[in-house]
């Protein structure tokens, strides 16, 4: 299959992705050193350093440039690329960073990840880099989650957000011709679409909703006005039994039993092949799964536009070409119109604290945050950490979904808890719980129970 892509674009406003901080006690691993200007590399010891991204996003030509530029701009060193999978990451992170001979010196992960891992000292305090690297221009809500104390010790590496693809012909087979305006809208249209199943398709979701795919399920949540947690003086409360929380959990419910027939262990994992006639995906271990069409919406970060369309060949390999007849797009409606808050998708990066090489790791971080590769990352369909250059995304009917999804869109918590309840697979299990018909009052005031000491870092 091939790589996927963020096809977005948004304005400043809509870039300025809000997250709550955190104020815990200061990390006791962290670095020294002064930035050097962002044109001229400081002088350091030649050596090889590592930098782990994580799947396959950043395309291979952008790792062809990390690595020229970096060999040419600290003449004697090299920088070596190594892929890490989602699936196992933090477990990888927890091993490696606090090990000085086999930590990567830069890595990227996930933006819910942040948090967790600058809050024991995982990461260098690199706040004397951050006004040459982009400084107030950088995605505000990323940058807060790579903040403790004031400092800074991870900061944006690429942004996404979440909005609707959708099958037109299954839509107006239904008699539904004009996207939704509204939650409620949206909500009876896809039970409506299931029910009529106008061309008899088997098995048909009026929206796919995996039973444990909370990251898509968050955006009724917040639309309602909830949260999943929120700062209770200087500790963090999970709130999932909250009024608010409780409307988005409930209407949730209600599409698992009148619109979605996805599996209730099924995740956000390749959703958009629900929306092809056919596909088939190979996993890691070699295991190829086959799809074929059963759902006529889905809701999925921007990237997933380029594993959507009509299946073609290209250079030997299966793509997917976009066919403007058959799919579209819109943003999730709010409760009131609009755009609902959905969730924040996007990668932070930093440097380990264990790093050996410290000033040529502060070197790489410039180069990612020069101009020449924050636009080249727009260029590839990856929104640039930089919101001087949103511009390189686009201007087509993808980009404006994003823009107008990530105006509200939203992170999870800042919580030092967050990677290791996100981990844990507990929000999975809450979530197919409520999918599968459990009472919603009492699942959420025993979850909240659960988890709220997660959060704060206890076991």
């Amino acid at each position: 299959m091939k790589k996927l892509r963020i096809v977005a674009v948004g304005s400043l406003a809509a870039l300025a992705l809000a997250a709550c901080s955190s104020n815990p006690s200061t990390p006791q691993a962290t670095g020294t050193g002064t930035a050097a200007g962002p044109t001229t590399p400081a002088a350091a010891e030649a050596a090889n350093i590592k930098l782990w991204l994580v799947g396959s996003d950043t395309p291979d030509d952008l790792r062809t440039y990390l690595k020229t530029e970096f060999a040419k701009e600290n003449p004697g060193s090299t920088l070596t690329i190594e892929e890490q999978g989602w699936g196992d990451l933090v477990t990888k992170l927890t091993t490696a960073l606090p090990d000085a001979a086999n930590t990567p010196d830069v890595t990227e992960l996930g933006n819910t990840q942040s948090s967790t891992f600058t809050n024991v000292g995982a990461f260098l305090d690199i706040t004397d880099q951050v006004a040459s690297l982009g400084g107030d221009k950088l995605l505000k809500g990323f940058v807060e989650a790579g903040v403790v104390d004031g400092k800074n010790y991870t900061l944006p590496y690429y942004f996404g957000s979440r909005y609707v693809f959708y099958r037109k012909d299954l839509w107006a087979a239904a008699g539904i011709t004009t996207p939704p305006k509204t939650l409620a809208e949206f909500n009876a249209d896809v039970a409506t679409i299931a029910q009529k199943d106008p061309k008899g398709v088997k098995n048909l979701s009026g929206l796919w909703l995996g039973g444990q795919d909370w990251r898509n399920g968050i955006s009724w949540i917040f639309a309602n006005g909830g949260e999943i947690a929120v700062k209770d003086g200087s500790s963090w409360k999970a709130t999932f039994e909250d009024p608010k929380t409780e409307e988005g959990l409930k209407q949730l419910q209600a599409i698992w039993t009148t619109a979605s027939k996805a599996p209730k262990d099924a995740t956000d994992a390749n959703t958009y092949n629900h929306l092809n006639d056919s596909d088939s995906v190979k996993a890691a271990d070699g295991t190829l799964t086959s799809y074929s069409l059963d759902a006529a919406t889905i809701l999925a970060p921007g990237w997933a536009h380029w594993s959507i369309g009509d299946l073609a060949q290209k250079d030997g390999k299966d793509v997917r070409n976009w066919n403007d007849a058959t799919f579209g797009v819109f943003v999730l409606p709010g409760v009131d119109g609009g755009a609902a808050p959905v969730f924040a998708g996007g990668s932070n990066i930093g440097i380990s604290a264990k790093s050996q090489h410290p000033q040529l790791a502060k070197n790489l971080l410039k180069i990612i945050f020069s101009p020449e590769y924050q636009q080249m990352l727009g260029k590839a369909g990856l929104g640039p950490a930089n919101t001087d250059y949103v511009s390189s995304l686009g201007t087509d009917q993808f980009a404006t979904a994003l823009s107008q999804s990530a105006l509200n869109a939203k992170l999870t918590p800042a919580a030092p808890g967050w990677a290791a309840l996100e981990n844990s697979k507990k929000l999975e299990e809450f979530f197919q719980k409520i999918a599968s018909g459990a009472d919603i009052d009492s699942t959420a005031k025993a979850f909240d129970a659960d988890i709220t000491p997660m959060l704060n870092g206890q076991s």
